[in-house]
């Protein structure tokens, strides 16, 4: 974890600036050799409702209920097939807006996450690189994934963390709920919880009658807390900058109302977490953030196929430091 400590002073307005890279036109020309005029040709569009992992079923069922999500197949005239994913299936005129176009047509998507995954993974295939490369340079090998479950009773949340631990995650993230005593599980979790394993706490927006900085200073004295989410509204901008003052563990800026714009310049919060935004939208807040130099993730919920194109973009963004979820370990495919 980053020291907060050491970021950058952000001294100067920087907008959504784009990240710019000529590197997307040198491997549209590599496409066009090695397989010439590439269309789309078809979509298909399936619905899949994958089950739970095990340990999870119970709790994230009566939580959520059961899981859906929609896995697009993308085909081309030259044999290649794009796959991509979404939450909900796209309506049929958003999909036949890809129908005829090159897949280099949609460089910077703004349209579809899911379909511009699909278009991306056609990019590379037919260019014969690795998805990130289409971003600009890798700044990082490895890109670190967290895990998530919903709040429980204690001898759940110490299960997950147990669990969790030995497919290799550091990181648990879950949202504080009024039924269950966040005392009680992080005891539980501390118990099981091997060196360096942190817990990321999502307060929902000030979830709580609680005065906030005294119960982020009790809950921060446990040896696991990681990381602080949304700990007060979201328009309150001011207040989480002098939240951010007071509390010695990070403070994640998820629901940013203003675009992470004047949050940042006010130094709002350690880090920012965008979420299922365009592929066009995140090349610009990565931008945005590489030039204020604050570390950020993205956190795009579905299966592998998100989990692998979300790695690929946090390989190349210079700043998207810190763990993403994704959610993809909670299922058993």
């Amino acid at each position: 974890m980053q020291s907060r400590r050491k970021f950058l002073t952000y001294a100067s307005a920087c907008g959504l600036a784009g990240l710019t890279s000529p590197v997307p036109g040198v491997y549209y020309h590599q496409a066009q050799q090695n397989f010439g005029d590439l269309r789309v040709t078809q979509i298909e569009s399936h619905d899949i409702y994958p089950e739970y992992q095990d340990f999870l079923d119970y709790v994230l069922m009566h939580f959520y209920g059961p899981s859906k999500r929609t896995v697009y197949i993308v085909h081309t005239n030259k044999g290649l097939v794009g796959l991509g994913e979404s939450n909900g299936a796209e309506p049929e005129t958003t999909l036949q807006k890809y129908i005829g176009t090159n897949p280099f047509d949609w460089i910077g998507d703004e349209t579809s996450l899911g379909l511009g995954t699909a278009m991306y993974d056609l990019m590379g295939k037919a260019a014969g690189v690795p998805v990130y490369k289409l971003f600009g340079q890798a700044y990082r090998k490895l890109v670190p994934v967290g895990s998530w479950t919903v709040s429980a009773d204690p001898s759940h949340m110490a299960d997950a963390v147990r669990k969790y631990s030995k497919l290799g995650y550091t990181w648990l993230k879950f949202h504080l709920s009024p039924f269950e005593n966040i005392f009680d599980q992080l005891s539980a979790m501390e118990k099981v919880a091997p060196r360096g394993f942190k817990i990321q706490l999502d307060f929902t927006m000030h979830g709580t009658n609680d005065h906030m900085p005294g119960l982020c200073e009790r809950i921060g004295n446990s040896a696991i807390i990681g990381a602080f989410e949304d700990p007060l509204f979201e328009r309150d901008i001011q207040g989480y900058a002098e939240l951010r003052k007071r509390s010695d563990i990070p403070i994640y800026y998820h629901h940013a109302p203003l675009g992470a714009t004047e949050e940042l310049q006010r130094r709002a919060a350690d880090g920012y977490i965008v979420g299922h935004t365009p592929i066009g939208n995140a090349i610009r807040y990565a931008g945005a953030f590489a030039h204020a130099n604050v570390p950020f993730c993205l956190q795009n919920v579905g299966g592998h196929i998100t989990r692998s194109m979300t790695t690929h973009m946090q390989a190349a963004f210079k700043t998207a430091h810190f763990h993403f979820h994704c959610d993809a370990e909670t299922w058993k495919s």
